[in-house]
């Protein structure tokens, strides 16, 4: 099983980008998916999750308003559409997958998520 995240880049403060990532592989079916984040000398970090039992979705206060998750349960598909921007964003982000379910705080927590992405690099500027 392979989770491929893209979109990641340089933007300015105050900008957009979006995140895409699709899980590949043998069939398995996910119940979350998500995404964590890793700026330098950090630890790595909760940003959102979607629980496909009735698209439930998940956001750390840090993001709240400006993120919003989404995605295709069929295609085991989830995006990030990350909007104002700001420098304290700037991290490697990293999407996850998990496929037991998850309930309660552990839908914030990285070690309830089995598989992971390689991470796309998320830069922006002041």
């Amino acid at each position: 099983v392979q989770l491929q995240a893209s979109g990641g880049g340089l933007v300015k403060a105050g900008g957009s980008l979006r995140l895409s990532c699709a899980a590949s592989g043998r069939t398995f079916s996910t119940n979350v998916m998500g995404w964590f984040r890793q700026a330098p000398g950090k630890e790595r970090e909760f940003v959102a999750a979607i629980r496909w039992s009735g698209y439930s979705t998940f956001y750390a206060d840090s993001v709240k308003g400006r993120f919003i998750i989404s995605g295709d349960n069929a295609k085991n598909t989830v995006y990030l559409q990350m909007n104002s921007l700001k420098p304290e964003d700037t991290a490697v982000y990293y999407c996850a997958a998990a496929s037991s379910l998850i309930y309660g705080s552990g839908i914030y927590l990285h070690d309830e998520y089995g598989y992971w992405g390689q991470g796309t690099l998320v830069t922006v500027s002041s």
